[in-house]
């Protein structure tokens, strides 16, 4: 009965948070248990790092089975779990395009989507992310979000604690420039060089030739 109490004082949280314009992330329970690490890396204690474009991260989930709620009562509701990127508070300092909100409608720390995979039983997940190309070099870490069948958030876990200082990914962003262009470039820069030695070459040529004929 307790349990029934406990998970039916979630939902009424929740439906109060939506009637008041969105969920707020301090309405959520923490109920899953997420870790991550960059693919063919030892797992590192504080920051693990990682190159977008080239890194894989592995990102597994679970139910928190310490929680006082039954399976049943969890597998009624969650629908889905959906992965996301977020900004720590270190790579937000000055910039308002990145800021937290408790409204998660209005929340723009966590941005970059993962993947969002369809809830089975409390054994949970996991998935393997190559980190594109386009994400900005910042630190990070991963949170995930429970859906309900309406797609509504009800439920979460990260991978850091709640002042997300620890477990982050420090991300270093590519340099916009291939190996293949750089040699076009030089290449290029070379044969520039090479055709203007070669006209003043021959246009100092032509100017002795025409001073030696007069």
């Amino acid at each position: 009965m307790r349990m029934l109490i406990a998970t039916g004082a979630i939902l009424l949280c929740a439906l109060a948070t939506l009637a008041e314009g969105g969920v707020l992330l301090s309405s959520l329970q923490r109920s899953l248990v997420l870790d991550s690490q960059i693919q063919n890396q030892l797992p590192q204690p504080g920051i693990a790092m990682a190159k977008a474009g080239d890194d894989h991260l592995v990102i597994r989930w679970s139910l928190n089975t310490t929680l006082q709620q039954t399976q049943a009562d969890v597998d009624a509701i969650y629908n889905k779990v959906n992965l996301k990127l977020c900004y720590t508070p270190v790579s937000q300092t000055n910039r308002g395009w990145r800021k937290t909100n408790d409204n998660l409608t209005k929340d723009k720390s966590c941005g970059k989507a993962i993947v969002t995979q369809k809830y089975v039983d409390a054994a949970g997940n996991s998935t393997v992310w190559r980190i594109p190309k386009d994400v900005p070099g910042a630190v990070y870490f991963v949170r995930a979000y429970v859906l309900n069948a309406n797609g509504t958030q009800i439920a979460y876990g990260q991978t850091t604690n709640a002042n997300r200082t620890t477990n982050l990914i420090a991300i270093e962003p590519i340099s916009g420039r291939h190996a293949s262009i750089d040699v076009a470039a030089a290449i290029f820069s070379a044969f520039s060089i090479g055709s203007l030695l070669f006209f003043l070459v021959l246009e100092s040529m032509k100017t002795m030739k025409s001073g030696s004929s007069k």
